[in-house]
């Protein structure tokens, strides 16, 4: 899927390089850059790391990016790793003994820790010490090694999913918005620029406005329709060019692919506009429910096209018009 916001792994070293490196590159999310602009001056002042910083939000706006940057600005390196990759405590015991005083530990989809490896990770967090359990039975005993001063930095989408104890333990917490077409342009014209790519103003219109407000997917239509380009237009991105990439890519001025649409309908004609279930959704369209609950559902219910209710998904008045057909009386009234 060409809109989905989730990274893949043959993306990296180009995510890596429209990567902005400080906060006066970074596009979006103002009022979270000045809280930690703020954050992080202070601590500098008192020659401190800073606090533990959770950052959540759906996927592809910019979580890993402005963990990067909060290590740029305090002068020391980032650790990456992901919840999943963490198996073992020794997994995790490795991972802290090895950062350096001052250092960022960034654990992405940290919701999916193993639970005993977050109980290892409270005494780390709050005291800076590990605790070692060595041997089995009656002859186990527990040592605790001192660990240097770091900064977790925390990325989730799913800010539920993670423990009350857990989520208790960050100082700082910050939800990424979705962004506006306007910072999508501007970080699109970034992108060309960084790309070599010429784009016009018209151009990085249409392509901002079926990027589904992330910048992950923006960067992401922006080099398939510079592939376009390459091939048709000599490497120039004008609104003719954009607009016959999409319709090639089959996505919308919305930026809508099939399956979105596939699912607005399934809804419409096999469940009568809703209510209906996750599963049963997820069984006609021929998809996992995890997918559509981490991948469609979320921009469908950003533009209003559908609605969660307790007995399940409806599609909404902007939702038939979107794909022009008429919405039905009786369908009206379950939203009175």
């Amino acid at each position: 899927m060409l809109t989905t916001a989730q990274s893949l792994p043959e993306e990296e070293v180009f995510d890596n390089t429209l990567r902005p490196q400080a906060f006066a590159d970074y596009v979006g999310q103002e009022k979270i850059k000045r809280n930690l602009h703020i954050f992080i001056e202070a601590a500098r002042h008192r020659g401190e790391n800073i606090e533990h910083v959770l950052l959540y939000g759906s996927a592809g706006l910019g979580k890993t990016t402005l963990s990067h940057i909060i290590a740029k600005e305090m002068g020391v390196n980032i650790r990456i790793t992901s919840g999943p990759a963490i198996e073992k405590v020794g997994d995790l015991g490795s991972i802290l003994t090895n950062l350096e005083p001052g250092d960022v530990l960034f654990i992405d989809e940290i919701h999916r820790l193993n639970k005993s490896i977050e109980e290892v990770l409270y005494p780390a967090m709050e005291d800076y010490k590990l605790d070692i359990i060595i041997g089995k039975g009656p002859s186990a005993r527990t040592i605790q090694l001192e660990l240097p001063k770091f900064t977790l930095i925390g990325a989730t989408t799913k800010l539920g999913s993670l423990s009350n104890p857990l989520r208790n333990r960050f100082g700082s917490t910050h939800r990424l918005e979705f962004y506006t077409p306007a910072e999508i342009k501007r970080i699109v014209l970034r992108s060309a620029r960084i790309l070599g790519v010429e784009l016009d103003d018209a151009g990085a219109d249409i392509i901002a406005h079926s990027s589904r407000q992330t910048p992950r997917v923006a960067n992401r239509i922006l080099k398939r329709v510079r592939d376009y380009a390459q091939v048709h237009r000599e490497n120039q991105i004008d609104a003719a060019s954009a607009r016959e990439a999409l319709a090639l890519f089959e996505i919308d001025p919305l930026g809508l692919e099939p399956t979105d649409r596939h699912m607005l309908r399934a809804i419409i004609e096999k469940f009568r506009g809703g209510p209906a279930g996750i599963r049963a959704v997820a069984s006609v369209i021929g998809e996992e429910e995890q997918t559509i609950e981490d991948v469609y559902e979320p921009y469908l219910i950003q533009l209003g096209f559908i609605a969660r209710t307790p007995r399940g998904r409806i599609v909404t008045e902007a939702g038939y018009q979107h794909l022009g057909l008429p919405m039905p009386e009786s369908q009206r009234e379950k939203f009175i």
